[in-house]
């Protein structure tokens, strides 16, 4: 058994096999991180579209009666 390991570790071929699967699974890894951090910024992204709508939504019908919020909303919403 040692005599079968010890060829393995003496083989350059077999260390460079084994040195490029090594290679591309840390590249696989690598790719699925930066796919996540790509996916988590695309997300705060679009959460930040959403507050500041909201807030510009919030500031247009702020100090108002509700006759004239109801009038204000309707440019900000569809139309059934």
């Amino acid at each position: 058994m040692t005599a079968i390991l010890a060829f393995f570790a003496t083989n350059p071929t077999i260390i460079a096999i084994m040195g490029g699967i090594v290679a591309a699974i840390a590249w696989g890894f690598r790719q699925r991180l930066a796919g996540a951090s790509a996916e988590r910024a695309k997300q705060a992204a679009s959460q930040s579209k959403a507050v500041s709508e909201a807030q510009a939504i919030d500031d247009a019908i702020a100090g108002r009666a509700p006759a004239a919020n109801r009038e204000e909303l309707g440019t900000w919403s569809p139309k059934p």
